[in-house]
């Protein structure tokens, strides 16, 4: 973090600066950055109150990264158009209603517009040949302009907490796409009541140390002071208690990168139970919290990877070191392809399918979960909800090609026929065709058989 005295001091000049971030409440561009403008590749201004960049902006010949989020813009500005190296952008949680023709650079790969109020994207928006993710929940967007169907490159795309009443097919039929969400719009509206499932109060819940928390909101480990109704009928006068240990999600904020907690809490508990997702126990909902209980997971299960970086954008990356075989490789997709069948049985996408979401234990037993992402899938039609099933393969493919991308970086050998086979099956799933891919009972089905295989 720098600050704006340090710029306007002069004291960072003749430093080579490839970094500049200041949050200091800013109402104007502070020009000193220009100093940098030969080395200046990540410019980052969120947390500022900045609402227009100067035309000088496009002196930053080698910008590469612009973060300018919980800012005041109204519109994107098109001067950035004209950064020559610019590929990233984030404008999350601005004011902007407008998204201007041509105001995008043409190389931009990952373009953050999250929790604006943006009802019509441009046209121009198709010219983005590179764009690989695109994040646009919280929105006010009522259609996706089809010259979109050009982004043939897109991997990743948020649109949920929108205005869409219509998923269009060409949208479905992207030959990269892999990872989609589109809860909170009007196509997908279903007003399933979760009624009859089982409910917590908080005044029975005793938070806990803090387990972990992403997008959406945080979890605890808490004791859970139960009353079951049998207790209550043998025992009127005095009611016995039961404490267990869980873990408690408690939501928060109004939308995310990935849509309404409410929908992700209305997907978690319409995927039901399978014995490789974690367990959810009971759902909260009062005035003020939302949330699950959920099966608190043993501590001797760790996360399989870590999230994607700036570099990898969708891909995910992995701590140094980390080692699986090949025989827990199989072991472990063979569940993640078993718990996805299940979702899609049960009318829900999961939307975020990665071994940073995936926990195992040393003997490769799995864990999946995180439903920020998921999708109810029961208003759409039957060959739209394939469409999404192929989408969902193509990310577990893509899980499992680094998976074995990681072997290969540790070293080990990619000869075995164990390899082979897992590498044949990843390039089925990565079909550009999405009507060639397998489904997801069938990607089980080979997965037993070579893990059968493997322990004869």
């Amino acid at each position: 973090m720098h600050t704006l005295a340090q710029l306007t001091s002069g004291a960072l000049n003749g430093t080579q600066l490839k970094r500049i971030q200041i949050a200091e409440q800013l109402t104007e561009f502070p020009l000193e950055v220009l100093a940098f403008a030969d080395t200046l590749e990540v410019l980052d201004l969120s947390n500022n109150r900045l609402s227009c960049l100067p035309d000088e902006f496009a002196q930053l010949s080698e910008l590469k990264i612009l973060f300018l989020s919980f800012n005041c813009f109204t519109e994107v500005p098109a001067i950035i158009a004209q950064c020559p190296k610019l590929e990233m952008i984030g404008f999350k949680a601005n004011q902007i209603n407008t998204v201007a023709e041509n105001c995008l650079p043409i190389d931009t790969r990952w373009l953050i517009l999250t929790d604006n109020k943006i009802s019509q994207l441009p046209s121009s928006i198709g010219d983005l040949h590179r764009l690989k993710k695109c994040a646009l929940a919280g929105n006010k967007i009522n259609a996706l302009p089809a010259t979109m169907a050009n982004c043939k490159e897109l991997e990743l795309l948020r649109i949920s907490a929108n205005n869409l009443s219509v998923i269009p097919d060409w949208l479905l039929s992207l030959p990269n796409l892999a990872w989609l969400a589109f809860s909170g719009n009007p196509v997908t509206d279903s007003h399933v009541s979760h009624d009859t499932f089982p409910y917590a109060q908080m005044t029975e819940l005793q938070l806990g140390e803090q387990l972990g928390q992403g997008a959406s909101g945080v979890i605890y480990q808490a004791n859970w002071q139960q009353t079951t109704q049998q207790q209550v009928i043998e025992n009127k006068k005095s009611i016995d208690k039961e404490y267990s240990s869980v873990a408690v999600k408690m939501f928060r904020g109004d939308v995310t990168s990935d849509g309404y907690p409410k929908d992700e809490l209305h997907c978690c508990l319409s995927a039901g139970h399978h014995p490789n997702l974690i367990k959810v126990l009971a759902q909260i909902s009062e005035p003020d919290h939302l949330g699950l209980v959920m099966e608190l997971i043993p501590a001797y299960f760790y996360n399989l990877g870590l999230p994607p970086s700036l570099v990898t954008c969708t891909r995910d990356t992995f701590s140094d070191g980390m080692d699986i075989s090949l025989e827990h490789i199989v072991k472990v997709m063979r569940s993640m392809a078993a718990a996805l069948s299940h979702l899609h049985q049960n009318k829900v996408s999961h939307g975020d399918i990665y071994a940073h979401n995936t926990m195992i234990d040393i003997e490769g037993n799995m864990l999946f979960g995180d439903f920020g992402a998921a999708t109810d899938l029961s208003l759409l039609s039957s060959r739209q909800a394939n469409m999404m099933q192929s989408i969902e393969v193509r990310a577990f493919g893509n899980m499992l090609d680094d998976l074995l991308g990681q072997q290969i970086e540790l070293g080990k050998s990619s000869a075995s026929d164990c390899f082979k086979a897992l590498s044949v099956l990843s390039q089925q799933c990565l079909e550009h065709n999405s009507v060639l891919r397998p489904r997801f009972d069938q990607i089980y089905q080979q997965l037993k058989a070579l893990e059968e295989s493997l322990s004869q």
